[in-house]
């Protein structure tokens, strides 16, 4: 009898769209399908879609989860909820024995995704390209992009996943991180060469570039040389490349800091919005307010775990209470603008949140980059654009990558103008407060915590540091308010060097290969 397993699920549903890559693939397709450049478009859309999902729409969302496990949010919720995020934010299952699923629905939208790119890269020789080799290469360069994108995620989250390159249902062991990284450098090498070279516009159409292919490559190469201790990119990149990729981005992209940033953030600027097209957002993962509970998942369904617990004060929307630490909120200066952009400031807001009761580790600070958001009568956005569900219909983009990281990563990696770079940074932060600083490895760290709190990088600025130091910064001993009664909470350094900063693998999956998934230390 032939096994099928959860972690190759091999389903592929496409739909086409009009103009836009947010379309829900809702019609089963056999793969005698891909034959015109209007079937590859469809395949390419359901791509597209597989990463949305794999981000936004399934399971527990890991921009959440990136913050839970830093120094800068609580796993917090309700205080009567389960106690899976506080596991998540201890590193400790013992916190949550039950769960000892605890990432499965994602890590099965991964693979999800990853299959869907695997179907389209294996038919791109039987697809009637008309020699249009341009489309072909864009196509073929988007796909590759997006199954790098997924695997970068899986294998930061878990280390070692199964590596397939291909559609396949074979029970494979997990590959080694060299073997991953290879994959994921190679594939955003291509993008990086065969994209079109377009500088930005203000087109809001979703797709990726190759200024996005070329950043993604440049926070890869980090990531993977920190974390793994290595001189290059899985034998693919160095950092000499890594940087001159960067370098391309900030010369001939077109793209720039906005002016204000707190215009980056819907509820830190309302009217004032720069909008989800402006020239600082190199990539975004495009959402809709359409999700329902019949299988559309169009919608940024993390979202609402960072609302402030079951209170919404104008524009805060309500949501589940993932809290922010507040020493976040005391690393930043009083002249630094990005504070209030970033952090909801209950009584500094003189917010009239009546809810402490009903949530766990209350600290008085929530995302203001990511909450959920309501109108000046109160009603929740989603609803008032017509969404019958507001938990699970939140829709701002998640941004990937914005222009102010390749400024940052190009400085960490030596540019020759990378004072230049620091400053440009720094300088839209403090405006006319601002004072110089020297641009070295501390100060960059530091202005990376400071320039993306709260948006999931900050976790993995640590673990790339070591699994040593990251734990430092993380671990600590503090009293946090549970239902409105003081309790202690503790986060370990051991449990995280324990576990090497890693998460769970999902015990179904290793159920169903049959053992031949290890579980990762510490869980």
């Amino acid at each position: 009898m032939k096994n099928t397993y959860l972690y190759i699920f091999c389903l592929s549903l496409l739909s086409l769209g009009s103009c836009s890559l947010e379309t829900e693939p809702m019609t089963p397709i056999d793969t005698s399908f891909y034959k015109t450049k209007e079937d590859a478009y469809v395949a390419l859309v359901g791509c597209y879609d597989g990463m949305q999902v794999a981000t936004g729409g399934a399971g527990m969302g890991v921009p959440v989860l990136s913050e839970v496990m830093s120094d800068d949010c609580f796993g917090g919720t309700g205080n009567s909820d389960g106690y899976n995020y506080a596991a998540i934010d201890e590193f400790d299952i013992t916190r949550s024995p039950g769960d000892v699923d605890l990432l499965n629905t994602n890590w099965i939208a991964y693979y999800k995704g990853i299959y869907r790119c695997n179907m389209l890269l294996s038919k791109m020789d039987q697809i009637q390209w008309d020699g249009d080799t341009a489309l072909r290469n864009t196509y073929e360069s988007e796909t590759k992009f997006i199954r790098a994108y997924l695997y970068f995620e899986m294998a930061r989250l878990w280390g070692s996943v199964p590596l397939l390159t291909a559609p396949s249902s074979e029970n494979v062991p997990q590959a080694t991180p060299e073997e991953i990284y290879k994959v994921i450098a190679e594939d955003l090498v291509f993008a990086s060469n065969n994209l079109p070279t377009e500088a930005y516009n203000a087109k809001p159409n979703g797709r990726i570039t190759k200024w996005a292919a070329k950043s993604l490559l440049g926070r890869v190469y980090l990531y993977y040389t920190g974390y793994y201790g290595k001189t290059d990119l899985a034998g693919v990149v160095t950092k000499t490349q890594a940087l001159a990729h960067l370098e391309d981005v900030i010369a001939s992209s077109g793209h720039g800091l906005v002016a204000d940033f707190s215009t980056l953030w819907p509820a830190a600027s309302v009217e004032k919005y720069a909008g989800e097209a402006n020239k600082e957002f190199v990539f975004s993962i495009k959402y809709t307010y359409t999700s329902d509970y019949n299988g559309n998942t169009d919608s940024n369904q993390w979202m609402v775990m960072f609302g402030m617990r079951e209170f919404s004060s104008y524009p805060y929307g309500r949501g589940w209470g993932v809290t922010v630490n507040s020493k976040l909120w005391n690393a930043y200066s009083v002249t630094d603008t990005r504070r209030t952009a970033s952090i909801i400031g209950v009584d500094e807001e003189k917010i009239k949140f009546d809810k402490k009761n009903s949530q766990r580790e209350y600290t008085g600070y929530y995302n203001k980059k990511y909450s959920p958001m309501v109108n000046k009568e109160g009603v929740d956005l989603p609803i008032a654009m017509g969404s019958q569900f507001w938990d699970i219909s939140q829709f701002q983009d998640y941004v990937v990558l914005r222009y102010s990281d390749v400024l940052l990563m190009a400085a960490e990696l030596g540019s020759g103008s990378a004072q230049l770079y620091f400053d440009e940074v720094r300088e839209r932060a403090y405006k006319e407060n601002f004072v110089a600083l020297p641009v070295n490895p501390e100060n960059i760290l530091n202005e990376r915590r400071l320039e993306f709190a709260l948006e999931g990088i900050r976790y993995y600025d640590l673990l790339r540091q070591g699994v040593g130091k990251a734990s430092s910064a993380i671990a600590e001993t503090t009293t946090l308010l549970n239902g409105g009664v003081p309790a202690t909470k503790t986060i370990s350094a051991g449990k995280i060097q324990e576990t090497k900063g890693l998460i769970q693998i999902p015990n179904t999956q290793i159920t169903l290969s049959g053992g031949v998934l290890k579980q990762n230390a510490g869980w």
